[in-house]
């Protein structure tokens, strides 16, 4: 799923910027950089959706920019992401799929030394358009 949400990026007086969204409870990040910053909000917003959508709870709404209550100094931005890299990430766990074939097309793929998880997977990403 791929969504855009507001975020709060704050300079604090050690330097390093605090990022805050106002939409997601579980928690806030932060870098050393304006540009850590903005890569560790897209992985801490892209997880946080990702545990939600696990947990089977609410995807909260963005609000809209203008709406973001803030103080006098604050970076608003938006940042983008998409939780199927976050689920890709997280869970690298297998399962064993049993399939069947015919039994000429499975003696020539052995004897080619066809790599069958490896075949199926790609083409699985192929048709559902996914890395």
């Amino acid at each position: 799923m791929k969504c855009v949400y507001p975020a709060i990026f704050r300079q604090e007086d050690c330097g390093e910027y605090s990022v805050r969204f106002p939409d997601i409870k579980q928690g806030a990040t932060q870098g050393n950089t304006m540009a850590e910053a903005m890569e560790m909000a897209q992985d801490f917003l892209a997880f946080a959706l990702y545990e939600l959508e696990r947990d089977g709870k609410q995807i909260p709404h963005a609000t809209e920019l203008s709406k973001i209550a803030h103080t006098e100094g604050d970076i608003i931005s938006l940042v983008n992401i998409d939780t199927d890299y976050a689920r890709r990430w997280h869970e690298k766990r297998t399962v064993r799929k049993n399939v069947t074939i015919p039994s000429w097309l499975n003696e020539r793929a052995e004897a080619a030394n066809v790599n069958f998880s490896q075949e199926l997977q790609s083409r699985l990403k192929e048709v559902l358009k996914v890395g």
